[in-house]
């Protein structure tokens, strides 16, 4: 696995069409696809996993969105909750002919994952991670038990999802961002989480970030969670996503998900590193990545926080989507070209990726290739609506499985649309894929659980709970089983060899020192597995300093995982091993040794001066980027050195500003501060913007930032004062106020005072009305697009449908944009940064979904530009896009201007309805110029 160079099977340009249905998958020319099951043997399949006897089990969610989706109109099972399915191909003839129900039942709303491990049934549906157990075998629950509640995102995609047993016997699963997530194991620990994030249903009202856990640690947005089968030991080993799907495992231990995206073209498969920061939040979960952004980063870097220490590399960009489920396919059925081959679901764009993935040092490169579409070369755009025409688009790969035959099987969701909150198909039509090889008849072993003969064979299945009950099985047989389990140590397929590794850890004391022994091992996957395996079991302390030193970069890996609750006294050794062989080069090793120097940085720092000495302007790479990760207060003059330093590369000044940025203290302010005046213009511009942005958050307290910042009061700001009186004076006349209000709607400054007047309802309606054709034309924008919401207008209704068919004047469009719109959005090298990135919409949306998007832009609020009316206790009125929520809150307006207002000086804080993007009748725009800046925006190249 971990040298494997995929050799591809050509795709074959022709499509296997399924029986009475239009659509087609395309594959590569050595596997063929069948259409095993559809409705109305299952509806809106969401998730699935495969039994041993070969059975798929299915979780639907057919009452998915009841606020959103009119149950009225379409299939409903709203009373009875929604079900689990058992599916199952009674005569081998590569098709279902059998489905049953398991359960309908009433805490089901649109679950989303489901294990099937023997007689436990294990379903994930927020806020309960539930377990059924069929103690008699007929296929009913006899049993129901809630293991763990409280998770947030009821009814929501951003929420609890599927549960796999790793290599170890351990439950593994994830969550979403739709927090809070306050969850109580069995053994009584309890996990906080959360971030700013609310909205996309009407029950995610409320959450909030820098929310400490029982390890006493801040864990933020989506999570990867581990516990053990009996509900205890709930542990987090990774955080900060926005909506990791799923996450699944290697059997060497690693782990793999998707994440996707805020519309930005910026999904994600990437390794997980234990303890990873996935980056997509700030660190304490009160600020959108949006607030963080800095100049000069591009947005993959900026989405998922890239250029902060402490942030696991974020992997593969796949780009536009929405990905879904995901699986690592280890056996042999498929031919061994496939053998490690990673499988992410992408609904978005109808596809299948796939990857094999390929050690670089502690990490892995992750080379996509499409393998499994409905289109002969899927697209990179991810079009949401052109679909009524084409139904391939339909689609929308939900999971994908491993079955005990070694075929794979793939639950096809089939909507026009996905995600969102929406589904279109009323009649709840779903299907499942079966993968196979062509020519070639895949059968289901018939495995004998009571044997350690038939365990063995078990613990080999390609389906990953499958072989767990082969796992439990030879774990329970003890010692007995060790002879035979060792015997796949030499198996020719490696991923039996890791099974066997972890296996013998949970064989008493003579399989430990079997591994003892692996620890030594000429093969590196043997040493990395034996040495996780003790880990597994709590025993692998006497063996941290000689694994520190381990050649293989994996390995120190998980050495410096390993290291971070370990006091410093007893850590020291290793981690001083661990920097001496750091190569200066490799993120994944260097978050590992910020791993192991949490909460010891200072003395961390101290060794990498004394291994690796010099001068600022002369520090080593390794050096340079052990100060940026684990940036203690003593790198502050050194990074101040290098920042000012002609003699560096851009980029390396640039690196020693972060640095700087993530110190919080004051002497880190004040050298920014000072850089700020820079002679190198690279320096004081990025300098400044520290400046600017940690006085909102970090450095807030740490200097008097009002006092430094205060402006004198114009003249022409103390006549608007004077205007605002007298409109606010209700003695005299309405025409006098009127005309008052009148010079204040034309002026930028008034017409600022007349919003706040409005908002806080101290303007009447007649004179709202009054001013209402002059306050749209007033020299602000941030004006004019709020007053949009507050103000009355004059307007038509726009139907796209129409607009659509329109023949667009290009270059009239773009002189629409430059006038409209550069001034809050960048297209190309122009416009600003202050609403979403349009230069790549034309791959986002088709023609009707950005018309949509410009008609109605308060109907598809692109996650994170939501916008918030703030009222101060001193009457001060702020408006605009929530960046930070924390002890300082931070609005973006629509000019671009950060307004940062003290939490405890808020009187109230409101949710806007309505987008701050105005609509085209605020603009004047007619039909023809929105079909002429639509046809811009979708040619552009």
């Amino acid at each position: 696995m971990r040298s494997n160079k995929p050799h591809w099977p050509q795709k074959s340009s022709l499509g296997v069409f399924s029986p009475d249905d239009s659509s087609c998958l395309y594959l590569p020319d050595d596997l063929e696809a069948t259409l095993w099951a559809e409705a109305p043997m299952l509806y809106n399949p969401t998730n699935m996993d495969i039994d041993a006897k070969g059975r798929v089990w299915v979780t639907e969610a057919v009452n998915y969105r009841d606020f959103n989706t009119k149950p009225a109109e379409r299939l409903s099972h709203k009373q009875k909750g929604d079900r689990i399915m058992i599916l199952e191909d009674k005569d081998g003839d590569g098709k279902a002919e059998s489905s049953k129900v398991f359960t309908e039942d009433t805490l089901l709303t649109a679950p989303l994952g489901i294990a099937v491990l023997g007689n436990k049934i294990i379903v994930s549906c927020a806020p309960n991670l539930i377990v059924y157990t069929d103690s008699n075998g007929d296929d009913k629950p006899d049993k129901r038990e809630v293991v763990l509640t409280g998770f947030g995102g009821f009814d929501h995609d951003h929420s609890l999802h599927s549960l796999v047993t790793g290599p170890d016997g351990r439950y593994y699963f994830n969550t979403g961002n739709a927090g809070p997530h306050k969850v109580t194991d069995k053994s009584g620990w309890m996990l906080r989480s959360g971030s700013l994030y609310t909205g996309g249903t009407p029950y995610n009202k409320t959450n909030e970030g820098n929310q400490k856990s029982d390890d006493g640690r801040i864990w933020v947005g989506g999570l990867a969670l581990r516990m053990n089968p009996d509900g205890t030991g709930l542990k987090v080993l990774g955080h900060n996503f926005r909506n990791s799907y799923e996450v699944c495992l290697d059997s060497y231990g690693n782990m793999w998900q998707n994440d996707n995206d805020d519309q930005v073209i910026t999904c994600r498969v990437s390794f997980l590193q234990e303890n990873g920061n996935a980056g997509y939040f700030s660190a304490d979960g009160t600020r959108y990545w949006q607030a963080d952004r800095r100049p000069g980063q591009d947005i993959f870097a900026t989405h998922w926080h890239q250029e902060d220490p402490g942030v696991m590399p974020a992997g593969d960009n796949s780009g536009a989507g929405s990905p879904t489920g995901i699986v690592y396919y280890e056996g042999d059925a498929l031919g061994k070209n496939y053998r490690g081959t990673l499988l992410s679901c992408e609904a978005g764009r109808n596809v299948i990726f796939a990857y094999q993935p390929k050690v670089n040092g502690a990490g892995f490169d992750l080379k996509r290739r499409d393998l499994i579409s409905s289109f002969p070369q899927a697209s990179e755009r991810y079009e949401w609506y052109e679909t009524d025409n084409d139904i391939r688009k339909w689609f929308r790969p939900s999971d994908i499985a491993v079955g005990p035959d070694g075929a794979l099987y793939i639950a096809d969701w089939y909507d026009p649309v996905v995600g969102g909150h929406s589904m279109k198909d009323k009649k709840g039509y779903g299907r499942i894929y079966r993968i196979a090889p062509k020519g070639k008849k895949l059968t289901v072993p018939n495995l004998d659980f009571s044997t350690i003969k038939g365990l063995i064979e078990a613990l080999k299945n390609p389906a990953v709970n499958v072989r767990a009950l082969g796992f439990e099985g030879l774990k329970n047989k003890g010692d007995a089983a060790l002879t035979d389990v060792k015997k796949l140590l030499n198996a020719e397929n490696p991923f039996y060899q890791a099974r066997a590794i972890w296996l013998m850890a949970q064989l008493g004391n003579n399989g430990k020192s079997e591994l003892i022994n692996l620890l030594k091992s000429s093969n590196a996957s043997h040493r990395l597995t034996a040495f996780r395996a003790l880990k597994a079991i709590v025993a692998e302390k006497p063996y941290l300093t000689q694994m520190a030193k381990d050649q293989d970069a994996a390995t120190r890996r998980e050495v410096g995982i390993a290291l971070r609750d370990v006091p410093f006294a007893e850590a020291k050794e290793s981690i001083g091993s661990l920097i001496q062989m750091y190569d200066g080069k490799d993120p994944w090793m260097l978050e590992a040794i910020g791993t192991a120097a949490d909460g010891k940085e200072q003395q961390v720092y101290k060794m990498v001066r004394e291994a690796y000495p010099g001068e600022p302007i002369n520090f080593s790479p390794q050096r340079a980027n052990l100060a940026w990760r684990l940036h203690p207060a003593e790198v502050i003059e050194e990074m101040k050195t290098r920042a000012e330093s002609s003699q560096l590369p851009a980029s390396e000044r640039r690196k020693a500003l972060t640095a700087i940025g993530f110190i919080r203290n004051k002497k880190a302010a004040v050298a920014m501060i000072a850089l700020s005046k820079s002679p190198l213009p690279d320096v004081a511009s990025q300098a400044a913007w520290w400046v600017n942005f940690r006085k909102t958050n970090d450095w807030a307290d740490l200097m008097n930032w009002e006092e430094a910042a205060a402006q004198e009061m114009t003249p022409a700001y103390k006549k608007m004062l004077e205007s605002k009186k007298i409109v606010s004076d209700k003695s005299q006349t309405f025409p006098v106020r009127i005309e008052a209000a009148k010079e204040m709607a034309a002026d930028e400054h008034g017409g600022n005072m007349l919003v706040d007047m409005r908002v806080q309802g101290q303007l009447p309606d007649s004179i709202a009305k009054s001013v209402s054709a002059i306050i749209f034309k007033n020299p602000d924008q941030n004006v004019r697009i709020v007053a949009s919401q507050f103000f009355p207008k004059n307007g038509k209704v726009l139907k796209t449908d129409f607009i659509s068919r329109m023949s667009p004047n290009v270059s009239h469009g773009e002189k629409l944009f430059a006038n409209n719109c550069e001034a809050c959005h960048k297209h190309g090298t122009k416009g600003a940064e202050i609403g979403p990135d349009l230069t790549l919409i034309h791959k986002k949306f088709d023609k009707t979904g950005l018309l949509d998007a410009i008609v109605n832009p308060s109907a598809s609020m692109v996650f994170g530009y939501e916008s918030y009316t703030i009222v101060t206790k001193s009457g001060e009125t702020f408006f605009g896009f929530l960046m930070s929520d924390g002890a300082n809150v931070v609005l973006k307006d629509a000019a671009g201007q950060q307004h940062s207002v003290k939490a405890d000086q808020i009187k109230s804080r409101e949710k806007m309805a309505s987008s701050l993007m105005p609509e085209p009748t605020a603009l004047g725009l007619s039909e023809q110029d929105l079909a002429d800046l639509t046809g811009y925006l979708m040619q552009f190249k």
